[in-house]
Order: C-alpha cells, then structure tokens, then sequence
C-alpha cells in the first residue's frame, strides 16, 4: 500500500511546532503491512534539524564499515547484536530511524523493530551512501578498543 510519506512525517515533525512544514509536496514512500516509513536523506535531515535529539538513529552496519563514516548522531548496533536482542538495544521512548549502506540491513531491522513492537518506525531509503549523495556529511567517529 502506497501513502503520502510527508503527511506521517510531516504530523511527527508538527507535534510541538505546527509552523514546520519542511518536506517536499511530493514526496512518497511505501508503507507495508508493518507500518515501516521509507524516508529519504533529505527527509532525516529535516527531522533532525527540526527537533535535534529526539530521533534514535541506529546503524547496523558492521564496525569497519562504520569507521569508514555514518550519519552524524547515529550509534551503531550491529545488524547480528540487534537480531540476539532487539529489547537490549533499542529506545522505546524514540522514534527509531535504521540506517545502513544501502538501505537492505536497515529494512531487515526495521521489520524485526516492527516485530517487538516499536513505532514509529523509519528506514533510511539508500542508507549512508544516499546520505553521502545527497551531499550532506559523514561522521567519523572510532571505535573504543
């Protein structure tokens, strides 16, 4: 089922700020069975800006591809760790944004959110190496040993 992203999007980003209406007119997303919004880069970058902190974005890449870069404020929670216990890693008090390469692992995860109940739920559409062709910047940040 196909919906208007930017009306859900748009609802979460005018609960304390009615003012804001920052995301394209025609912006869409697919919608499944488990209430999944696929949203862009420019979309993340919008909610971010609008209310800074109040978005747990998770990568779930593996940590060498994190090294490599990762969209500025997100912690990383490897796709496996996830997986062994979703309850352990995830923020029930934010809404939670999945990021990964390409947009493939995050969809996997965010299903599995889905599962344990989280909501909302968002996927980043083309993951960090959209991010990173939308022109906006990756974090590096290392690794404690």
């Amino acid at each position: 089922m196909a919906i208007t992203r930017s009306r859900r999007v748009r609802r979460w980003l005018r609960e304390d700020q009615p003012w804001l209406l920052l995301l394209r007119r025609d912006a869409t997303a697919v919608i499944t069975d488990e209430m999944i919004t696929t949203i862009t880069p420019a979309d993340l970058a919008a909610m971010v800006a609008a209310k800074p902190g109040a978005l747990d974005i998770v990568d779930v890449r593996d940590p060498e591809e994190w090294i490599t870069g990762h969209v500025p404020g997100a912690r990383l929670v490897p796709l496996a760790e996830l997986r062994s216990d979703p309850d352990a890693h995830l923020d029930r008090s934010k809404p939670v944004v999945f990021v990964c390469s390409k947009g493939v692992r995050s969809l996997q995860a965010s299903k599995l959110a889905d599962r344990f109940g989280y909501d909302p739920i968002y996927n980043l559409e083309s993951g960090t190496k959209g991010w990173a062709s939308a022109g906006y910047e990756l974090a590096h940040t290392t690794l404690a040993a």
